[in-house]
């Protein structure tokens, strides 16, 4: 009798202004899961926060522009995904995805894979919805996955552990819009120009700006101020930037070659890395091999710092100048299309995309499975 396949869920889409990037990812990796081993179960997460079930719900959410790898048998499920309003709930060994009045909508899903980037996907949130019905997911955990989102608190936890970083001032939207002159003088007393302004929670260098005077500050914090009401605002560097992909539980992790961006603006903000085809990924990146060493040394150092679980993607500066590595930030899910930087630095290291989506959903199991060790009672 031939076993079943392990149904896993791809959710997609969600709340955040990293939506569109989403769907990017979660096209690549449904198509690449291994359909003799795993059976695909997608399910999308409006804009307003309403998951889509059954039929194709990445159709769906790109207005059709998409072609799916799914049999036609799923796909005929529903013509149009039903919205659910309330997604999980708990069974022995599953977990079954239901509507608000609670009617089972088949097939279980066994596994989880949070294809979700930027707030409420990638922050712990629906980590701490998965953790609550006691299902696996690929990725980082809530504690690591909310330190991760929130760039104040992850720099915290990095000067705990005494890793190196820019100069940076954490502020509120609610005192840049109440004394806007005051803070400008501080900023300006504290760090010097150029500065990089950011929101404190968000991704894909949404929201993110340079500014090299007062004017430019000043534009930069309203804009970041859109997205969150924590800002950060760091001493810019004149920095190359370097990327690590990072894999594996507790303490037990790989580290990849590093890679190096060279962006084909002035940053490598929204547009140089979605919109238009003017920056390089140099893979691997063209260092020494003490500063491969050194770069490989601080990604795992980060990964660590924060408890993290399956994968992350360690992105550091180095000085030109002074050719000093600085932690630049941590994403817990960092983009996943075929040529995107995480999984491009595993395949130059050896680990092909297929491989290290399988090796991905087999940490997701071995981390559950230890939870499970976890007594409850006393």
């Amino acid at each position: 009798m031939s076993r079943r396949k392990l149904r896993v869920g791809v959710l997609f889409g969600g709340k955040s202004s990293e939506h569109d990037v989403s769907l990017v990812s979660a096209r690549s990796v449904m198509a690449a899961i291994d359909k003799t081993r795993y059976e695909v179960v997608p399910v999308g997460i409006e804009r307003d926060g309403h998951w889509l079930r059954g039929g194709d719900p990445m159709a769906q959410l790109t207005a059709g522009e998409y072609a799916s790898p799914l049999p036609a048998a799923q796909l005929a499920q529903d013509a149009a995904p039903p919205r659910v309003d309330f997604a999980f709930l708990a069974g022995e060994t599953a977990v079954q995805l239901v509507n608000g009045a609670s009617s089972p909508m088949a097939p279980q899903v066994d596994i989880i894979f949070p294809v979700l980037h930027g707030p409420m996907g990638e922050d712990g949130t629906v980590q701490g919805l998965l953790d609550l019905v006691n299902i696996p997911y690929v990725g980082c955990g809530v504690l690591a996955s909310a330190l991760g989102m929130d760039k104040l608190v992850c720099k915290a936890a990095f000067a705990a552990q005494r890793l190196p970083q820019v100069p940076y001032v954490g502020l509120l939207r609610r005192r840049w819009e109440a004394e806007p002159d005051a803070v400008l003088a501080e900023l300006e007393a504290q760090l010097p120009y150029p500065m990089f302004v950011k929101p404190a929670n968000m991704g894909s260098s949404v929201g993110i700006s340079k500014a090299h005077n007062r004017l430019e500050l000043a534009a930069g914090l309203h804009e970041a101020a859109r997205y969150d009401r924590k800002l950060v605002v760091e001493q810019g560097v004149d920095g190359r930037e370097i990327e690590l992909s990072v894999l594996g539980n507790d303490d037990d992790v790989l580290v990849s070659l590093p890679g190096e961006v060279v962006p084909g603006n002035e940053f490598y903000d929204y547009a140089a890395k979605y919109l238009l085809d003017n920056s390089q990924l140099l893979i691997p990146a063209p260092l020494t091999p003490a500063l491969t060493q050194e770069a490989q040394a601080l990604a795992r150092a980060a990964y660590l710092a924060l408890d993290g679980a399956g994968l992350a993607r360690v992105d550091l500066l180095l000085d030109r100048g002074s050719e000093r590595l600085f932690i630049n930030e941590i994403n817990t899910m960092p983009g996943f299309t075929s040529i995107s930087m995480y999984p491009k630095l595993w395949e130059a290291s050896g680990l092909a995309y297929g491989a290290l989506i399988e090796r991905l959903l087999e940490l997701a199991l071995a981390r559950h499975a230890d939870r499970q060790r976890n007594v409850t009672t006393r």
